[in-house]
């Protein structure tokens, strides 16, 4: 039986915070690029996680 688990310390979101210092920007600029739609985002409660892979796919197809 395959395991599916995430081993420890593999990321697979990123806070909109985590964001902003990645891209060295504002919090409203990192707030407006997920309001846009620039990534895939889940909310959990009141907190925004970014999916890291779209966030990297993104990023590469910047050239950022």
């Amino acid at each position: 039986m395959k395991d599916n688990s995430i081993t420890q310390g593999e990321k697979r979101t990123y806070t909109v915070e985590e964001i902003r210092k990645i891209l060295c920007i504002g919090k409203n600029s990192a707030y407006s690029l997920v309001k846009e739609g620039h990534f895939k985002t889940v909310i959990i409660g009141s907190k925004i996680r970014v999916s890291k892979k779209s966030f990297d796919e993104w990023l590469d197809e910047n050239n950022l």
